[in-house]
């Protein structure tokens, strides 16, 4: 690959997962999917500026939650834990344009109404039912909890894996599913069909092994699992995969990372 197309690939990766001004080309979406092998390197992107973006909450919070507990009683330790887990999953869902987010409440919003065609429906209106919201509510508040009961030591890490998780959980449902119906989508999961794609899970075990080591194996584990288990429930709620089940794809598996890293830390 040539360093040109090399950083046209990286802009038009970035430019698909997150809001980042780099400017799209008009086959930016097709570059996504032939190099949808690269998504958990950009995941791990995105989770440095998370982590970058925690660490930095957690330091400046300490000296102004310090400065306001000399002059009022304030419960510090709840509010240290409380307001960077709050702000960094905030800056998440922004950095990605809440276009995941979006892909949550569509899924919510089709589970449990009688047949695919209703289904398929209920996604692609501009409507949030009580179920869309509250499975987003849910699967949020998991990621918010993991985040706040994070050692700060392991923080680091913590948030970089959960985002290559979430991201080698969509290649693995992209690579797997098939296109509910003709269009962008389409050619986004019959573009990302290839062998290469085996490079993603090297490039996972290659970020996250010399962050966390052993626990890194699991963290795979989990993010492939839950990637078969979406796709899964792709086909048997709207007959095959969307754009909307990968984005809910992505949200889920961050939130259940955080939560068993946290787990794992407390135990």
């Amino acid at each position: 690959m040539s360093k040109m197309k090399a950083i046209k690939t990286f802009r038009d990766l970035l430019a698909f997962l997150t809001i980042i001004p780099l400017g799209k080309t008009d086959d930016f979406v097709v570059t996504s999917a032939e190099a949808i092998f690269l998504f958990p390197l950009i995941g791990g992107f995105i989770g440095l500026l998370g982590a970058a973006y925690f660490l930095g909450c957690s330091f400046l919070m300490s000296y102004l939650l310090a400065f306001i507990n000399s002059i009022i009683q304030i419960p510090t330790e709840f509010l240290l834990r409380l307001a960077p887990a709050i702000m960094t999953l905030a800056f998440l869902l922004v950095l990605t344009g809440l276009q995941h987010f979006d892909g949550l409440v569509d899924l919510g919003n089709a589970i449990g109404l009688g047949n695919v065609k209703e289904r398929r429906a209920a996604a692609h209106a501009w409507t949030v039912t009580h179920k869309g919201a509250l499975l987003a509510i849910f699967v949020e508040s998991l990621a918010f909890l993991g985040l706040f009961f994070l050692n700060v030591d392991f923080a680091f890490g913590a948030i970089i894996a959960s985002e290559v998780a979430a991201k080698l959980a969509m290649v693995t449902i992209a690579w797997l599913g098939k296109a509910t119906h003709t269009g962008l989508g389409s050619i986004f999961l019959e573009t990302a069909k290839r062998k290469r794609n085996i490079a993603a899970y090297v490039l996972a075990v290659l970020i996250l092994y010399p962050l966390l080591g052993f626990i890194s194996v699991c963290i795979i584990l989990i993010s492939v699992l839950l990637g078969v288990f979406m796709e899964r429930l792709a086909k048997s709620v709207f007959g095959g995969v969307s754009g909307d089940m990968i984005g809910a794809t992505n949200e889920i598996v961050r939130a259940v990372t955080l939560v068993f890293i946290a787990g794992m830390w407390i135990l």
